[in-house]
């Protein structure tokens, strides 16, 4: 299939809501991902397909000392085993990092094994089942060394940077000064685990080469940038590398990063000049393709008798690999939220022998947002106030470390109508002070959820057609989050038509480059230039309205023209208007094409503070025989700017918090320390919440307005459900029990062994 005919179509779908953005329109991809008509990496099957199983070490730390491929090669249907040994060379030195936010990757460079689950074979094959067999054939024998997993046995170091280059420290004022002068000081720590991605789907990539070009078939969050690191890789030039992604089973972070083993498959379809197929176990996900690190943070706050911040100081220790640097930059979460005249964040690196740590889902910020919003529960309680009180006694008008103002900020409304609709004001203060009919400990917590405003630079095309409608085109990323749905809606407003009548490509490198679909910015950054693009189809329209004197809007250049329904009308009389079908015909047009490439006024993100807010509320009830913890109550209020779909920004919001009840309850990786293994590396033992453990959901949309983040005033709302809803449960479990609870996720042998 070439990659002009590959291209995905996403034709609109039936709507009853009318045709502006802001309606709750239902998913476009729906009906194909319900009837099983979406295609996803894995679906593809080229002809002449050979199946790459990957074998991997069973050791954190050493060499791989022998492969029996001989064994492998002698297995019926077995075609190649790429090692160390035969591995054709890279253009890119996998050992450098790739800009602008690529890793260090294992691709079998050398016989060194550095973490659990790295790649130190690639059997190709003609089956999968072959491919299976000739990698259990290899026994690989190993040369190992004691592995260190923990933070207490790791190599501290300081940082260079942290997250994708921030700062490693940012102060504002005197801390050490702050404290000392503070009627009360409050210590916190708090450990967080490392969690792994369990996207639906897990990474995949097919991979088919002809001559110097490659047609890649993978799930990517970011299409053109990774268009060039592969590129890069192979040496080739960008324009020969496509990628198709129409749909993607999850994404959160991971499938934005370039990762060893799909740089592995595509290195063996070159070699063996055919098409081939990785698609990673589950098992497999928990090494090479990116994790949240470990982290354990130490907040320091000092207060004022009336319970004012004097100072705010959040350290952090944050896990990285043996070879590389991610840091979780989980300290940052206390530069943008509380007022304080003091504010210091540091980090500090430990190298451990486990893949590198990459994006996942809100990275720094659900981390140190769940170790500040416990911290500042700690604080309030040593104060005598309420918690709600306390974060509204600390309201920061200004960006607290930068004092820059807020573009917009509806945070106090967030907490008015997240408390009202909770019912917090019966809230006792006093922790253990509630029981339900049944005996059970109830508590009620809550935390403040905040998240940046990113921007991307993007690309778009909208076509104006002869018979009034439209096709619209990007290179934007879907991950379920409902982009093929939303963005359709900005270009139909845009374009003044309704969705039915606007046809949506996106999902293939091909297109105009949609930027990366991450940091929850891609709606606000493709959806600027769908915007654009439609407006300047619109403006060339006009055009040939306003010079065409056989038109009924000839000469209305100075008075302007509407777009709406699908028609031209003027300002100043809207008795005068012409379809666009009509100026088209009568220019003897079969269309008009606007594009647009976008970005962010960079003296915007220079003079104002850029983030959605929202409040989080939960109820939680204990057995207090058994520790058995549920959260059975959460209500959260978010203010994300403009809403353009509020059906799939509540769904957005609701996955944040069914998160965040993960991070607080369930996820953990369990690593064996003698052998550096995580011994829980499937959906059976690394816990995430099934439908049970979720309660009923209740997501409060704030209208919030906001002309200065981007001209079509989207924020981004994709995480930060997440970053509340952490601290709010474990302050309800706090305040079902008295038991301040410092490490997460929060078992049953923690509230037991508490007493």
């Amino acid at each position: 299939m070439s990659p002009e005919t590959s291209r995905t179509e996403h034709q609109p779908a039936a709507s009853r809501h009318g045709s502006n953005a802001g309606q709750p329109l239902t998913r476009r991809d729906g009906l194909l991902k319900v009837t099983g008509r979406a295609t996803y990496a894995a679906d593809n099957h080229p002809e002449g397909l050979l199946y790459a199983v990957m074998a991997v070490s069973r050791i954190a730390r050493g060499r791989v000392r022998s492969l029996n491929v001989a064994a492998a090669k002698a297995h019926p249907g077995v075609v190649e085993v790429l090692t160390p040994a035969n591995r054709p060379p890279l253009f890119h030195d996998p050992n450098e990092k790739m800009p602008p936010f690529g890793f260090r990757v294992e691709v079998l460079q050398d016989d060194s094994v550095r973490y659990a689950n790295q790649p130190i074979a690639l059997v190709l094959a003609e089956t999968l089942e072959a491919a299976t067999q000739g990698a259990v054939l290899l026994d690989p024998q190993y040369d190992t060394e004691p592995a260190r997993v923990g933070l207490d046995t790791g190599t501290r170091f300081d940082p260079p940077a942290v997250g994708i280059g921030g700062p490693p420290t940012t102060a504002h004022g005197d801390i050490e000064a702050g404290l000392a002068n503070a009627a009360i000081t409050v210590k916190t720590d708090v450990e967080t685990p490392p969690q792994y991605h369990n996207a639906m789907e897990p990474h995949a990539v097919v991979a088919a080469w002809d001559g110097d070009r490659v047609v890649l078939d993978m799930p990517n969050q970011a299409l053109a940038m990774s268009c060039a690191a592969y590129a890069a890789y192979f040496g080739i030039p960008v324009e020969n590398v496509t990628i198709r992604s129409p749909f993607l089973g999850g994404g959160f972070g991971s499938k934005a990063i370039l990762n060893g083993p799909q740089i592995l498959a595509i290195l063996a379809a070159r070699m063996l000049n055919r098409p081939v197929k990785l698609a990673l176990t589950r098992a497999q996900m928990y090494g090479p393709v990116g994790h949240r690190g470990q982290t354990w943070q130490s907040l320091r706050m000092g207060m004022t008798s009336d319970g004012t911040l004097a100072a705010l100081h959040h350290r952090a220790l944050s896990a990285t690999s043996a070879f590389d640097d991610f840091l979780e930059p989980a300290a940052n979460a206390s530069l943008p939220l509380y007022a304080s005249p003091a504010i210091l964040v540091e980090h500090q690196g430990i190298r451990l022998d486990t893949g590198t740590p990459g994006p996942m889902r809100a990275p720094g910020e659900a981390s140190g947002s769940a170790a500040l919003e416990v911290a500042i529960d700690a604080a309030a309680e040593a104060c005598g106030m309420d918690p709600l009180a306390f974060r509204l006694k600390n309201y920061a008008d200004t960006e607290p470390a930068t004092g820059k103002p807020f573009s917009s900020k509806a945070l106090r409304t967030c907490y008015e109508d997240g408390a009202a609709r909770f019912g917090w004001s019966r809230r006792p203060r006093a922790a253990g002070q509630m029981r339900d009919e049944n005996g059970l400990l109830v508590g009620w917590g809550m935390g403040t959820a905040v998240f940046g405003c990113p921007h991307f630079p993007a690309e778009a095309r909208a076509t104006l057609r002869a018979d009034g409608t439209a096709l619209v085109e990007t290179g934007a990323a879907d991950m379920g989050q409902g982009a093929w749905t939303a963005l359709a809606q900005i270009a139909a407003e845009a374009l003044g038509l309704d969705p039915d009548q606007v046809t949506f490509h996106s999902g293939v490198s091909t297109l105009p480059d949609a930027g990366v679909a991450g940091g929850s910015g891609h709606t606000a950054s493709a959806g600027l230039a769908l915007h654009q693009a439609g407006g300047d189809a619109i403006a060339q329209l006009s055009d040939l309205a306003v010079n065409d004197p056989t038109s009924p809007l000839f000469g209305a250049g100075n008075i302007g023209l509407t777009a709406r329904g699908g028609r031209l009308y003027r300002r100043d009389d809207e008795s005068r208007s012409e379809t666009y079908a009509q100026i088209l015909a009568r220019a003897g047009r079969s269309d008009v094409v606007g594009t647009a490439k976008s970005n962010r006024d960079p003296t915007v993100a220079s003079g104002h503070a850029l983030y959605s807010h929202g409040a989080v509320f939960a109820e939680v009830k204990i057995d207090p025989d058994l520790g058995q913890i549920r959260t059975t109550r959460l209500i959260g209020a978010f203010a994300a700017g403009r809403i353009i779909n509020p059906r799939l920004v509540q769904s957005q919001y609701f996955g944040g918090m069914i998160w965040g009840i993960s991070f607080a309850l369930h996820e953990e990786a369990i690593t064996d320390k003698r052998t550096g293994r995580i011994m829980n590396a499937d959906l059976a033992e690394y816990h995430v919440p099934v439908n049970a453990d979720v309660p009923p959901l209740e997501a409060i949309l704030v209208p919030e307005d906001d002309p200065i983040v981007n001209p079509i005033g989207v924020k981004g709302v994709g995480e930060i459900g997440i970053t509340g809803t952490v601290g709010a449960i474990a302050n309800a479990v706090w305040h079902a029990t008295g038991r301040r609870i410092r490490k997460f996720p929060i078992r049953i042998e923690d509230v037991l062994s508490a007493r």
